[in-house]
This record gives structure tokens, C-alpha cells and sequence, in this order.
């Protein structure tokens, strides 16, 4: 099993990181891929990638972070981006969700750092992993400008959410899906139309990937705790389930999906 997304370069691992690396290791998880959301964040996920063999980096700016960059973030991210652990450009994209302890950064502001990264990735021949909340139409309108610089497997959007016409037009472009432990809760996030387990349903099983965002999105029954890599197998468990298949199989396929988009 391969954790496709999470965070153990932030803060809610600093006191125990051993022990959760050791943890999803007994519990199967092969490989872990650490995801920047800054520049800082990002030289953290390349430095853990060192330290720990079956740990790999995605490095890029969120969109939260847009307004917080400095002259020349570009040249130093490029910098990052070129050690041999990291596997692409991420996590990238658009945010219109209003949180109260950032708000809505510039829309202008966001494609702009968006448009940058997905040039970067270009450059660098990475792939992408994007973030989309509440920007689903924007996100494909500038992947489509940009559809001659992806790659042939341009990459994937992380912690899946959205429409159903959202869904299709990125399976159109070629990306896989990430699904988290978000998609064990019940009911519609705020201002979503569709549940995830719906959009799971329609999702092909050879285009899925599993991921668990840790410390966030802790699946059901461990939710209000911090989530972790070994939850991953409680999310693929879930999955399994909805497209009535068995775990092994479910697992074989999601960890090829991962080795398609990413070099580990």
C-alpha cells in the first residue's frame, strides 16, 4: 500500500515521527509521500525523504500560501524541486473555500502561482498533484491552456471533491483521483453537490489512488483524533467496499496507479 498524500513535515508529528513511520510500516504501508504546501514545508519533505528510505516528496506552493511568497520563491522551489526524491509538483492549485484562519486568497493571485508551477513541472517533466476546493471549472479551464506541457500521465488530483462533471473532464485529461479518510463521513461537506462515495462509485478503479492528507481527514471510527499513514488502509478498506472489491485486489491496483504517476 502507498500513502499518496500526507503531511508528516508538519508541526502534528514532530514529537513522534519514528514511531508513525514505524507504525504504517507494520501495518503495510510500503511507501509514504510527504507533500509540501510551502517553501519551508516543501525543504522539510525532501529532508525526511532523506532521512527515511520508503519516504518520497512532492514539493510546490498551496494556494493558501499565494500571497505569502517572496521575490524569487520561483528560482527556490525550483531548487528543491530538482533533488532526486521528489516525484512532482505539488500541492497545486485553487482554494475558493472561505476558512477562518486564512480566508479567500486573490483568485487573480492563485492562478498566477498555479500557472507558474504547472510551468515549472513542465520544465522539470513532473507531474501534478492538484488541490481543488470550490474551483473545480477554473482549475480545468487552465489545464486546458496548459494541456500541451502535461505529461502524457499528467499526475492527480488530491482529496478528490467536486461535481460529477468535474470528475469526468479531469479523467478526460488523463489524471488519477485521490480519495481520503473524508470519504467515511456522511453527508455533503459544505458546498459540495455530490457525496464522495458517489463520486468513488464512478471513479475507475485502475484511475484511483489512496491517500490520507495526515494530520487531517482521519477516517471513521478514528476521526477527531490525527489522522496518520497506517489509516490509509482504513480508507482503502472503505473503498474496497463501495466498488465491491476484495482488499488485496484493491490494493495491487491503487499501488500500480500510484507507480504510473509517480517515479518511486
Amino acid at each position: 500500500m502507498i500513502d499518496a498524500h500526507c503531511h508528516l513535515n508538519f508541526h502534528a508529528f514532530e514529537n513522534d515521527l519514528d514511531e508513525v513511520v514505524k507504525r504504517a510500516k507494520e501495518k503495510g504501508v510500503e511507501k509514504i509521500i510527504n507533500v509540501g504546501t510551502s517553501l519551508e514545508s516543501s525543504q522539510k519533505a525532501v529532508e525526511l525523504a532523506e532521512k527515511y528510505e520508503n519516504l518520497y516528496a512532492i514539493v510546490g506552493i498551496h494556494p493558501h500560501h499565494a500571497d505569502k511568497l517572496e521575490k524569487g520563491w520561483e528560482d527556490e522551489l525550483e531548487k528543491i524541486a530538482k533533488h532526486q526524491k521528489v516525484i512532482g509538483i505539488g500541492e497545486i492549485g485553487l482554494d475558493y473555500y472561505s476558512y477562518k484562519s486564512n480566508g479567500i486568497v486573490d483568485p487573480k493571485l492563485q492562478k498566477e502561482v498555479f500557472e507558474a508551477q504547472i510551468n515549472l513541472a513542465h520544465k522539470l517533466r513532473l507531474p501534478l498533484q492538484i488541490h481543488n476546493r470550490h474551483a473545480g471549472d477554473d482549475i480545468l479551464a487552465i489545464l486546458y491552456r496548459h494541456k500541451n506541457s502535461l505529461l502524457e500521465t499528467p499526475g492527480m488530483f488530491h482529496c478528490f471533491a467536486g461535481s460529477r462533471d468535474v470528475l469526468i473532464d479531469a479523467l478526460k485529461f488523463g489524471f488519477y483521483i485521490g480519495f481520503d479518510g473524508n470519504s467515511t463521513y456522511s453527508g455533503l461537506a459544505p458546498g459540495e453537490t455530490v457525496e464522495l462515495p458517489e463520486l468513488i462509485k464512478m471513479t475507475p478503479l485502475d484511475r484511483i489512488v489512496v491517500e490520507t492528507d495526515s494530520p487531517y481527514l482521519t477516517p471513521i471510527p478514528h476521526r477527531g483524533s490525527r489522522n496518520e499513514p497506517s489509516y490509509v488502509i482504513i480508507t482503502a478498506e472503505f473503498i474496497g467496499k463501495i466498488k465491491n472489491t476484495p482488499f488485496e485486489k484493491l490494493e495491487k491496483i491503487t499501488t500500480e496507479n500510484v507507480l504510473k504517476i509517480f517515479k518511486i
